[in-house]
C-alpha cells in the first residue's frame, strides 16, 4: 500500500478544507450547533432587490406593518439553534417559492438567497441529527406565532412581506453570533 500516506494526506487536506469557511462566510454559534454562513452573499443579494420587495410592499393595497420579529426577542441560547432552523425551513418551504416578480433580476437574487438559505438549513439540519439543536417550548411558540402571522395574509403578500423583512433576521443572526 505505497499510495496509503498519500492518500491519507490529501483526504486530511480535503476534510480540513471542507471545515474551514470560504471568503465571505462566518461562523455562527448556535447553542452547541456551529454554522458557516455566507452572510456576504446574502446581504449582497438581498441589498439588490431590497429597493424592488420594499417598493412592493408599500404599492396601494400594500402589505402594511411588519409581522412582528418575535425571533428578534431575546432566546435562550439552547432555543437559538431551533428557531434560526425552523426560519430557515419556514423561508425555504413557504416564502422563497411564493416570491416571483416580472423582473428575471430580481428572481434570480431570489434564487440565490433561496439556495444559500437551504444550504444553511442542511447544516442545521445535521445538528439536530446529532441532538445538538433542541426545540424548547420558548422556541416553538415564537414559532407558532410566527406562522400565525404569516398565514393571516395571502400567500404571495405573505411572502413577499417576509422577503421584505429578512435584514431584520440577518441583523439578529450577526447580533447574537
Amino acid at each position: 500500500m505505497r499510495g496509503s500516506p498519500l492518500f491519507l494526506c490529501v483526504f486530511s487536506v480535503s476534510c480540513w478544507m471542507n471545515l474551514m469557511p470560504t471568503a465571505g462566510d462566518r461562523i455562527f454559534h448556535f447553542g452547541a450547533c456551529r454554522v458557516s454562513i455566507s452572510m456576504t452573499e446574502i446581504r449582497a443579494g438581498f441589498t439588490a432587490i431590497k429597493a424592488n420587495i420594499v417598493s412592493i410592499c408599500q404599492a396601494p393595497g400594500g402589505l402594511g406593518e411588519p409581522l412582528e420579529p418575535l425571533w428578534s426577542q431575546q432566546l435562550h441560547s439552547s432555543d437559538r439553534c431551533c428557531i434560526t432552523y425552523q426560519l430557515f425551513t419556514f423561508y425555504v418551504d413557504k416564502v422563497f417559492k411564493h416570491c416571483r416578480t416580472e423582473d428575471s433580476f430580481v428572481n434570480r437574487k431570489i434564487s440565490s438567497i433561496a439556495n444559500s438559505f437551504l444550504s444553511t438549513r442542511r447544516k442545521l439540519g445535521q445538528c439536530r441529527e446529532q441532538n445538538n439543536c433542541l426545540c424548547g417550548e420558548e422556541s416553538t411558540e415564537k414559532f407558532k406565532q410566527i406562522l400565525a402571522n404569516y398565514e393571516g395574509l395571502n400567500v404571495t403578500s405573505a411572502a413577499m412581506k417576509s422577503l421584505g423583512e429578512l435584514d431584520i433576521l440577518l441583523d439578529w443572526m450577526e447580533k447574537s453570533r
